[in-house]
């Protein structure tokens, strides 16, 4: 059928003539229909019929064996937008069985269990004066449809001293161990300087603090303390007394019971379960909680559940000043420890490293007392088992070289050797992103994603992508995530005992070779000097590297005296054949400014050598003054870098440097000279001569 013989037929309007016209297959159409009608008149049902305006109508038709098609669903069964809002989101399932768990709450009702956590969030919270807890409520203030009735408890009255008070008449709203997306809404929400950046991580802001401040630290010396800590020169230990702490401590509760919400973490710290300790932090910042919520364990739900009264307790109210009228107070910054009422106050400084820091502090007081060596350190392990720890500051490398994608990491910084074998305290890492690429660190860069704190950095207004070299807000850039966003990450971090012990250093001098074997009385000697470059960014006020040296790597943090440590060091290696290695991870060719770094695929080559085993079967030479054992090659690396007099052009500059720097060594030691290890002395002197004769 031709357009003309259609346009013949009564019937059809123009504008179908039109359409056909333009349209074969409208046209093929039109003849089946003209088919299927014996009357050979067109169906108008099916493409049209006189409607409004003389244009076609369109109807559905139900065919004899049911409906052509029907994509209705029933109404959603909500009558306001807020029951709407609620379907859209369900209980958190039980991630592991609850069959076998015991605990305090395990025979007791949801209600009841929630009552006995906020009961004993509220005991956190209460004020020493008054004896009481304030009202607290679980959910966010800003929801309130979404709070559950029953999720609140009213003041736990002991004996009150005083008549009642407006703090009494309100309600603190308790954000409970929320997810890192709940705490991204929080921080992006309500903090000034949260972005999501093009990663996915959450960008904050520290303040006007982004180091730790190590002279505003504190810890209450009382009966117990003043004979078991390490006090005067030398020591990390501020004293405080007892009254000062808890005036501190109250500044602090108030100031939280203050606001209309807090956030609370209950987690763990130990991967060993059998010397596991349980904290609670409560503070007032999303990216304070989201920060410890990865730096912790994590506990699962059933063990939030039975998570009880916790073994120590942080209070964060950085964000108020101590009162500098206070005695002790040097500034408006205040890290309070009490180890006899297991509590960590902290005032006047939001860096969040502070909380870290002062719960590793806690396990160096908690782990000795129970004959277990905790550590300043990381730690990998290879394909055959073999164990590596290292140890150095920050800034030496110890984060990047224990993440290794060849090696199972069990943790970057931190650690407990038992008789066993060795345990992380963590649940994440906390890494430098200064300089950061993918190319040099593609373990890091990678775990930079959703979920992981990026503090202090700098990044693209509209793009949101980071700019690691930049130092604009400071060079202690940092990045806070779980330690199973390391795709290589044992899990639970747990590891046989060590067989490889690793010392790093950051010589700004450039004297120390790039390897050195230590014999276990050299290894004590580098231990308790625990020599490196401050590097800038890490504390407030460094602004350049600086020679220092930090007993056991690490004495900042630790509580007893150094050689207690080194003791228990000395033991555990000299009974699990051990070896001791010191890498220098800083400058050859000269002093910090003349000389360059020594390249960061040098040092691999070198821990690779040490994890094989290669590098033991080595030839070695000795240095003179310090009597170091260096090998005369490694696989990959230059040979003249081993000796450092054979990079410096200056033969002259590099021994007078090497003479200040041993002159360093030996004064640094003075300090520990008076105290014995050993009840025949026999290893003091012993370490004593394995440090620089000149």
């Amino acid at each position: 059928m031709t357009y003309d013989e259609l346009s013949e037929r009564p019937g059809i309007p123009s504008f179908i003539l039109f359409l056909f016209s333009s349209s074969p297959l409208c046209l093929q159409f039109l003849r089946e229909e003209m088919a299927a009608n014996a009357s050979g008149r067109v169906n108008m049902a099916a493409i049209g019929g006189t409607g409004r305006n003389g244009l076609a109508k369109i109807h559905t038709e139900k065919k004899a064996e049911g409906i052509c098609h029907d994509d209705s669903t029933p109404p959603v069964k909500a009558h306001t937008i807020d029951e709407l809002h609620s379907l859209q989101k369900k209980k958190s399932a039980p991630t592991t069985p609850i069959n076998g768990i015991q605990g305090p709450f395990t025979a007791l009702s949801e209600e009841e269990r929630h009552k006995l956590q906020l009961q004993s969030i509220s005991a956190s919270l209460a004020s020493l004066t008054r004896e009481t807890g304030p009202n607290v409520v679980k959910g966010d203030p800003a929801k309130q449809s979404e709070t559950p009735r029953i999720s609140h408890v009213s003041h736990l009255h002991v004996t009150p001293t005083i008549s009642v008070s407006d703090s009494s008449l309100k309600f603190t709203h308790i954000l409970y161990n929320l997810s890192p997306a709940e705490l991204y809404e929080q921080a992006i929400k309500y903090e000034k300087g949260s972005f999501i950046t093009s990663s996915g991580a959450l960008a904050t802001l520290s303040g006007a603090k982004t180091g730790r401040s190590p002279k505003d630290k504190r810890v209450v010396r009382d009966q117990t303390t003043d004979d078991e800590l390490w006090w005067g020169k030398g020591s990390p230990n501020i004293e405080m007394d007892e009254q000062t702490f808890l005036v501190n401590r109250e500044r602090a509760v108030d100031y939280l019971n203050s606001l209309d919400k807090i956030f609370v973490n209950d987690q763990f710290l130990n991967w060993d379960p059998e010397n596991r300790i349980k904290v609670r932090i409560v503070s007032a910042r999303a990216y304070h909680s989201l920060f410890m919520h990865n730096m912790c364990i994590r506990p699962t739900p059933e063990e939030l559940e039975n998570f009880g009264t916790p073994d120590f307790t942080i209070y964060n109210a950085g964000q108020f000043p101590c009162n500098r009228y206070t005695h002790y107070m040097t500034s408006s910054t205040s890290i309070d420890l009490n180890l006899a009422r297991r509590e960590m106050v902290i005032l006047g400084t939001q860096y969040a490293g502070e909380m870290k820091k002062g719960l590793f502090s806690v396990m160096h007081y908690l782990m000795p007392k129970r004959q277990i060596l905790s550590l300043h350190s990381g730690c990998n392990m290879g394909k055959d088992g073999d164990v590596a720890l290292f140890f150095g500051l920050s800034g030496t490398g110890k984060t990047t070289l224990s993440t290794d994608h060849n090696r199972y990491l069990i943790g970057d910084d931190e650690h407990c050797w038992t008789d066993n074998g060795i345990s992380n305290i963590e649940g994440g890492c906390y890494a430098k992103c200064i300089d950061l690429s993918r190319e040099k660190e593609p373990e890091i860069w990678n775990a930079i994603k959703f979920g992981t704190v990026l503090e202090n950095v700098v990044f693209d207004e509209h793009t949101r992508e980071v700019d690691y070299t930049d130092k604009a807000v400071t060079e202690n850039t940092r990045a806070a995530y779980p330690i199973e966003y390391i795709p290589n990450a044992k899990i639970p971090c747990v590891a046989p005992r060590p067989t490889n012990v690793i010392l790093l250093a950051c010589d700004a001098f450039g004297v120390l070779p790039p390897v050195s074997k230590l014999s276990l009385p050299q290894t004590m000697y580098h231990f308790i000097s625990g020599y490196t470059a401050l590097v800038a960014g890490t504390e407030e006020g460094i602004k350049e590297p600086q020679a220092t040296f930090s007993a056991c790597f690490g004495a900042a943090f630790i509580m007893l005296h150094p050689t207690k440590y080194a003791a228990m060091l000395a033991a555990k290696m000299q009974k699990h054949g051990a070896t001791g290695w010191l890498v220098n991870t800083g400058w050859s060719g000269g002093r910090y400014g003349s000389g360059s770094r020594i390249k960061l695929a040098y040092t691999r080559k070198i821990i690779d050598a040490i994890h094989s085993g290669s590098l033991l079967k080595a030839n070695y030479k000795k240095t003179e003054v310090f009597g170091l054992e260096i090998p005369t090659e490694v696989e990959g690396v230059p040979s003249e870098i081993f000796e450092p007099m054979n990079t410096w052009s200056d033969k002259k500059a590099y021994k007078e440097t090497l003479l200040k720097l041993a002159g360093l060594f030996k004064k640094n030691f003075e300090v520990f000279v008076n105290h014995k290890i050993g009840k025949d002395n026999k290893l003091t002197e012993e370490i004593l001569a394995a440090g620089p004769i000149f």
